[in-house]
């Protein structure tokens, strides 16, 4: 989609539609920009249809002017608005005028108190998204707008909007990967695409351990979980060097099961949607594509270990006991807890090898932590207050939250095992999402780590807001945000 502005009403091109916004002032509409050349073909609309309520929208007709139609759109009380308002009330706006089969846009900016447009263009372009490709019919098919053309804005509040269509492009390479059928996106084709990331910037280089590599390396966690595929694992190390003069290094991890039957403790149900199960993974992939695209002044190094956890007649087996990368044994009492497993051997290798400053891994990890926060937050578990601080802004500022778990060493007696260093899962269901974590924390000496359980936010139920399929891409507008502050500060 191209992006587009105009310093005034008047410097507007022609369009399909101008989309107006409105405060709720009491009973009534409000303006919220500058637009009285139009007052007289919305004062009838404001003073008995349309009242200006957060996400409400009204089309009218007009025969003359630079456009055919004005869309009102409503962005409730001003005192509450905030960045995600203005994001989910100009997505609504957007995804009317696909309804209608518009081509080109114009949109009015609210005059706020904050910075509205790169809002306002992050809920645009965040909502012109589609995943059609396999549909043969294309008749009810919304198409993506072409054009919009910010009015009000000046070249340098533009360019900080292409910024941000950078960003969802990013998000929307992580959308198409979870949303591929599982059997496209296998392993070996998140291989390749990791490859491909290494075409697109000399700042990225890619290296892929196949089998072979991953069994002289000893991941006997990763091979653990392989051993029901027909398909081959494969270990997917992706470097970005924005800033080589520095030693400064982030490392972020990703889960990379391409699709999750439960193993030989199968899954009753909610299996149609394991496809989401690399969500981790293509957020690590969609973030460093991000970073070398605006070329933010920072190092990392990011990590995927991917398989699918799939039942076969040499399926790794509850009781068994399996070595890690690090050395330590894992009893395997739940063959469903396989995120944990592969996620075990990447950290502990990245930390062994590359010695970074920070370990972030995101990981559609627990069924517990939908129950605990549903779809609006991720979770959150660190060993580092300020990393954990950090990310939490990053979090806030772009409404990809999170929410804070402890790491109590009490909950550590559930991961204790009579024949094994550790076993993956404790007998009894409680604290799931915490034990999962505090796993993945043994294999952490002593770096600053944070783990995100991205279980709830990463696949919704439903098309949301400016979320127009399951897949969200959850994670790589939270790591841009994170990393372009950190970008700062060194």
């Amino acid at each position: 989609m191209q992006l587009h502005s105009a310093s005034s009403f008047s410097a507007r091109p022609a369009s399909d539609v101008l989309i107006l916004p409105f405060w709720q002032e009491g009973k009534k509409a409000e303006p919220a920009c500058p637009a009285q050349e139009l007052r007289s073909l919305y004062a009838p609309a404001i003073e008995e249809d349309f009242k200006g309520k957060e996400g409400e929208t009204l089309f009218l007709y007009k025969k003359e002017g630079k456009e055919s139609r004005l869309l009102l759109l409503g962005l409730g009380k001003q005192a509450e608005c905030h960045a995600e308002t203005l994001r989910r009330a100009y997505a609504a706006a957007l995804k009317m005028c696909r309804q209608k089969k518009l081509k080109q846009l114009s949109v009015a900016l609210p005059e706020t108190g904050f910075p509205a447009a790169y809002a306002v263009a992050e809920g645009l372009l965040m909502a012109n998204y589609a995943f059609d490709q396999m549909k043969f019919s294309k008749e009810e098919a919304c198409p993506l707008i072409q054009k919009i053309c910010l009015v009000g804005i000046d070249k340098e509040t533009l360019n900080k909007c292409h910024e941000a269509r950078t960003i969802v492009e990013a998000v929307n390479f992580a959308r198409d990967l979870i949303n591929g059928n599982a059997d496209d996106v296998t392993p070996q084709m998140l291989a390749k695409t990791a490859r491909e990331l290494a075409k697109e910037s000399k700042a990225i280089s890619t290296t892929v351990l196949d089998k072979t590599a991953i069994e002289k390396l000893g991941m006997g966690l990763l091979l653990a979980v392989n051993r029901g595929s027909t398909r081959d694992p494969a270990f997917m190390i992706v470097e970005y060097k924005g800033n080589p003069k520095s030693s400064d290094l982030t490392a972020i991890v990703g889960k990379g099961i391409t699709y999750d039957t439960g193993g030989l403790h199968l899954k009753t149900s909610g299996m149609e949607t394991m496809k989401d199960d690399m969500s981790g993974g293509a957020a690590v992939l969609g973030t460093i594509k991000a970073a070398a695209a605006l070329g933010l002044k920072v190092n990392i190094v990011g990590a995927i270990a991917s398989t699918e956890n799939a039942i076969g007649p040499s399926s790794y087996k509850m009781g068994d006991v399996y070595k890690s990368y690090s050395g330590k044994t894992v009893e395997i009492t739940d063959t469903d807890a396989e995120g944990r497993l592969v996620l075990a051997d990447a950290v502990s290798y990245i930390e062994a090898t590359y010695k970074p400053s920070r370990i972030i891994d995101l990981a559609t990890l627990t069924g517990g932590i939908l129950v605990s926060l549903g779809e609006e937050a991720s979770g959150l578990f660190s060993n580092d207050d300020r990393l954990a601080e950090d990310l939490t802004k990053a979090g806030n500022h772009t409404y990809e939250r999170l929410w804070r778990f402890p790491l109590y060493r009490e909950y550590k007696e559930g991961l204790k095992s009579p024949i094994a260093d550790m076993r993956n899962s404790p007998p009894a269901r409680k604290a799931s999402s915490i034990m999962g974590a505090l796993f993945i924390q043994e294999y952490i000496k002593k770096t600053p780590w944070a783990h995100l359980d991205i279980a709830g936010t990463a696949f919704l139920s439903g098309p949301r807001h400016y979320h127009t399929t399951n897949a969200t891409g959850v994670g790589v507008r939270l790591l841009i945000d994170f990393l372009s502050r950190h970008e700062k500060n060194l």
